[in-house]
């Protein structure tokens, strides 16, 4: 079984990058990761993040981008993160309206579909990242989760499984890996604790998650690249939780 690559996302140091992009995406590599995940270009045109990248030998896996630029110009954004060299475009977010049950969502996956299409003629994967409100059920007992998948065909639409939010949604992340297997080729790595009723994001191993379980079902899966996310830094320094981050996940693979 072949380990899955480990990346960061990049809005989990966002203030590093924004200050200087390179010092940045070099101390994300001296801490160990193989690739990044954008989530903004920071300024700086597409061209001049791949040279960045390409020289610090870090790989550009994908990019979370949202809805808005595509609709602006679809062609011209997905050509920007081709240039880059992505692998996948993750969409980070939909609101309500625009899932099962909500008033846009028929608008919403015919334009996903069109958005697919021209992600795979330029060699690219589209995903869609969740977060724990897609874990509410419909009026059908289902949850959001699954209906959205389940309006397209898995070569239309791969998940993007952000783990920690699948737990706080009520869910067992290992179980919904399984449920999609052959589905997830990118999985979001994130740990949490509960204080207060209130979710605080904290470095892997240092919360609720269960690290290597997660790590394993991955594999078994076929995730080609773990993503450690944490996009707030209650305790510590963001790029040293993302040091920690890096060190529990790799041994997690052990």
């Amino acid at each position: 079984m072949k380990k899955p690559k480990i990346a960061a996302q990049v809005y989990s140091v966002r203030e590093a990058a924004e200050k200087d992009f390179t010092a940045a995406m070099a101390a994300l590599k001296e801490c160990g990761y193989e690739g990044v995940e954008l989530a903004g270009l920071y300024g700086l045109t597409p061209e001049t993040v791949k040279s960045c990248l390409d020289e610090l030998g870090l790989t550009a896996v994908s990019a979370h981008v949202g809805l808005e630029p595509f609709m602006e110009d679809m062609e011209g954004t997905v050509s920007a993160y081709h240039t880059i060299g992505c692998s996948y475009i993750g969409i980070p977010y939909l609101p309500k309206e625009r899932h099962y049950g909500g008033e846009k969502f028929e608008e919403t996956c015919s334009f996903l579909k069109k958005l697919s299409a021209a992600c795979a003629a330029q060699g690219m994967t589209l995903l869609y990242h969740n977060h724990n409100f897609e874990f509410e059920k419909t009026e059908k007992g289902t949850y959001l989760f699954d209906e959205f998948f389940a309006a397209f065909e898995a070569d239309e639409m791969q998940t993007e499984q952000d783990t920690c939010w699948v737990n706080v949604g009520g869910e067992d992340p290992v179980a919904y890996l399984k449920k999609y297997q052959g589905r997830c080729p990118v999985v979001h790595v994130k740990d949490f604790r509960r204080a207060d009723g209130a979710v605080e994001l904290v470095a892997l191993g240092q919360g609720e998650q269960d690290v290597p379980a997660i790590a394993k079902a991955a594999a078994e899966c076929g995730a080609g690249w773990l993503v450690v996310e944490q996009d707030d830094h209650p305790y510590g320094e963001p790029m040293e939780n993302m040091r920690i981050s890096y060190r529990c996940l790799k041994a997690a693979q052990e």
